[in-house]
């Protein structure tokens, strides 16, 4: 994207003859060679300021890249004081997510071992003090999906037929809200992503297996039956829909879990699954 390209020129320009900056680092998809990489896809900027109070308080600097859209900031206190941020989104639609460091903090930050925020991936861009030569290289292993202990997936598995009992009350109330409150800000982030990344990285051996935040890459890795099935767990407004979807959810996890559970030999609890199955056809069928 050229605009980007351009804004991230002006960005080095000015770090380079400021000499409050002293170090700036590009972090996160850009630099990661595993991410999906689109003209959406945001400039992670990392500042290392000798004092960077003057500018977590003012703003005026961020109007030299370009015409504000939105922004958010949150301060240090946010960040347990190790550094603050302000996310930028300009006119020309790049959003810049400026990170602000302390040098102190920085030092300290980086001294054992790598953070996440720099294991996804990072690149120097300016560096006048020499701060990090002694920075370890990213594994990205941060952003890999890894093979689950046996408790760990028991306990999802569980906790998934557990909520969908929430679910089907809530439809047979006609409570809407709270139904899709369980079944996506719950069901679908904690149990139904995990269970589809652990499919998919088993299919891969388990090798350097990465999907993305929220699944972005379940349609690129899954066989084109199974995304199917996983677009049909999307409902809209309608309680015999919100149903539909339930029990498509219910299947997938069936599916998967059964896999995952003979692969890595665990004990799949198909009874547990039997009973709140026999739980949801009941109230489901309430007059």
């Amino acid at each position: 994207m050229k605009a980007r390209e351009e804004k991230l020129e002006k960005i080095i320009s000015w770090a380079e003859n400021n000499p409050d900056i002293r170090a700036v680092l590009l972090t996160s998809s850009l630099v990661n060679p595993y991410a999906p990489v689109d003209d959406f896809s945001d400039l992670d900027i990392e500042l290392i300021f000798e004092d960077m109070n003057n500018y977590e308080e003012d703003k005026e600097w961020i109007y030299l890249f370009g015409d504000p859209v939105s922004m958010i900031e949150e301060d240090d206190t946010y960040f347990e004081g190790k550094h603050a941020m302000k996310m930028v989104l300009y006119s020309d639609h790049v959003k810049v997510d400026f990170k602000l460091y302390q040098k102190s903090e920085f030092v300290r930050e980086i001294q054992d071992s790598l953070p996440d925020d720099w294991d996804v991936g990072y690149k120097v861009l300016i560096d006048k003090d020499h701060l990090t030569q002694e920075m370890k290289s990213p594994t990205y292993q941060s952003v890999m999906i890894h093979q689950p202990e046996e408790q760990k997936f028991l306990q999802l598995i569980n906790d998934f037929w557990w909520d969908t009992t929430y679910v089907a009350k809530c439809l047979k109330r006609g409570d809407l809200f709270y139904a899709k409150f369980m079944s996506e800000n719950v069901i679908r982030t904690d149990y139904l992503v995990p269970l589809i990344e652990w499919y998919i990285a088993s299919e891969q051996g388990w090798k350097n297996v990465t999907t993305n935040k929220h699944g972005r890459l379940f349609k690129k890795y899954l066989p084109v039956e199974i995304w199917k099935r996983v677009e049909t767990t999307f409902s809209g407004s309608g309680i015999e829909e919100n149903w539909h979807a339930l029990y498509a959810m219910a299947d997938l996890v069936h599916e998967f879990g059964t896999i995952l559970a003979k692969k890595l030999n665990f004990e799949y609890p198909q009874k547990k699954e039997n009973n709140v199955r026999k739980y949801l056809d009941e109230v489901k069928s309430m007059a």
